[in-house]
């Protein structure tokens, strides 16, 4: 079974095509790419090999990948026997993959106002995909899904119960198929080494940061809540801040809350301490060079990232290994090294040449370490390509 995984954001369109065993899962890579819509000149970046590409828009951006798979002989004029698309937001009412019908798309747009760019997203390349291939199945993966097994001690916020059921207000969590696809990992190399993997603390650092707490391959609480601005501090978000925040910086500044919220999305984070740059390498060469504000801004993002481990470890009773993805967690030790310091009456012990030399797949503590340190290449299109394969088990079934 030939299955297209097509990951979109905001401001990307990451995708890869497999020959998948159904029922067993296995599969083989045929190829995989990014579009970024966020830089000029456009350019499909694939293990085939890069090109410029012209296109206005992210649609046009999904076709001119669908264009290229059908140009290479990637795909047939039919298209593939599946295209898994990733959705940010679920809501309440998907707790796993399903089948892209009409009521599903109703159902993802309905969820848009908790994710609006995100979801539009997907909604496009579902749209773009049935123009295109109009008899080829689809399906959808959530990233809240992963987060749905949290207990609503977890999930709940401390708010009068008929507000947060009626208007669906809970702790919904994000970055579900990256947490997943580190679990997955994690687990296999922690079983490969003769050591448990029932607790896991797992780290997804990007230009949006999120941490989960993991027991037994499910999600018993994460970082981010009802929107992605909770949580860790990240590249333009704050993450946590006071409730009465956007109220009184509103009157301050003589603006909107809605405003507010826009600043702590877009103009927070390292960009907002730092006062020159979102980009974490930047922030912190300028902080070696004696920028005394970009030193706070790295300081501040280990810091908060130290205490959620903390947390975790509480709510966990310890834990077995901690595994740190995304682009941040992956290539940049000076983060790792700093987010773990103090740690050692936890059992984690990092062995400093190997986590000077990792950057994805590899093993950064030391051997005494009780606590294992991972660094994981996390694979979002592989988890969208294993949902798809074990929907289309389920539509056999019957």
């Amino acid at each position: 079974m030939q299955v297209l995984a097509l990951n979109c954001g905001s401001s990307s369109v990451k995708f890869a095509l497999f020959e998948v065993a159904s029922d067993a899962g296995e599969r083989v890579e045929i190829v995989r790419g990014a579009l970024d819509l966020a830089t000029g000149p456009p350019m499909l970046r694939t293990t085939d090999e890069p090109r410029g590409i012209e296109f206005a828009g992210r649609a046009a951006g999904v076709e001119a990948v669908l264009e290229w798979l059908v140009e290479r002989g990637h795909l047939a004029a039919g298209g593939p026997d599946v295209v898994a698309h990733r959705v940010v937001h679920g809501g309440v009412r998907f707790t796993k993959s399903t089948r892209v019908d009409d009521g599903v798309r109703r159902a993802i747009e309905q969820a848009s106002r908790l994710a609006p760019l995100h979801n539009r997203a997907a909604l496009d390349a579902i749209e773009v995909v049935t123009r295109r291939f109009p008899s080829v199945t689809q399906t959808a993966s959530f990233d809240t899904a992963f987060h749905r097994s949290m207990p609503e001690r977890a999930s709940r916020y401390a708010v009068p119960a008929a507000l947060a059921e009626e208007h669906g207000l809970l702790r919904y969590g994000f970055h579900g198929l990256a947490h997943r696809s580190m679990v997955r990992w994690a687990t296999e190399q922690q079983r490969a080494s003769g050591r448990e993997a029932g607790r896991l603390i797992t780290l997804q650092l990007g230009a949006g940061c999120s941490a989960a707490a993991v027991f037994d391959g499910r999600s018993i609480d994460t970082s981010m809540g009802l929107t992605p601005l909770e949580g860790l501090m990240m590249a333009t978000r704050s993450g946590d801040v006071d409730p009465a925040f956007a109220n009184m910086a509103a009157r301050a500044l003589e603006t909107s809350t809605e405003e507010v919220e826009r600043i702590l999305n877009h103009e927070s984070g390292l960009l907002g301490v730092s006062g020159h740059s979102a980009d974490l390498r930047v922030v912190l060469e300028a902080g070696r060079g004696g920028d005394a504000r970009s030193a706070l801004a790295v300081e501040m993002f280990c810091y908060r990232l130290r205490k959620q481990i903390g947390a975790y470890l509480a709510a966990l009773g310890g834990a077995d290994a901690i595994v740190f993805g995304g682009g941040i967690g992956e290539h940049q030790p000076e983060v790792r090294r700093r987010a773990l310091e103090g740690l050692a009456w936890a059992g984690i012990e990092l062995e400093p040449a190997a986590n000077e030399a990792a950057s994805g797949g590899a093993t950064i503590s030391r051997g005494a370490s009780r606590v294992a340190v991972l660094v994981a290449s996390v694979d979002e299109e592989t988890e969208l390509a294993l949902d798809a394969a074990a929907v289309m088990s389920s539509v056999r079934r019957g």
